[in-house]
């Protein structure tokens, strides 16, 4: 084997090793999130609704309103959300 091969080994290895223990500490960190979730569970906190809120938070502003108004058009055209003038919305009865 010449020293080529030999370094490219040598690096892929480490690569490789790098991405494994990397793997462990994300795994370690997920288990630690799921801890998290199980507390404030307890402490009578919805879960679902928390993570939607940690989802929002990492976007900004302007992402957010749009996926809001994309959200509410599509609600609308589903009558989910009767607006003025719809006629094919659920009607108050």
């Amino acid at each position: 084997m010449d020293t080529t091969t030999t370094f490219a080994q040598g690096q892929l290895r480490s690569l490789v090793e790098r991405i494994e223990r990397l793997e462990e500490d994300k795994a370690s960190i997920a288990a630690d999130i799921k801890e998290v979730y199980a507390e404030a569970k307890a402490h009578g906190f919805d879960t679902k609704i928390m993570r939607k809120v940690v989802s929002l938070r990492k976007k900004d502003r302007a992402e957010r309103e749009e996926e809001e108004t994309v959200l509410e058009l599509y609600m609308h055209a589903l009558g989910m959300i009767p607006g003025a003038g719809d006629q094919d919305g659920p009607t108050e009865g």
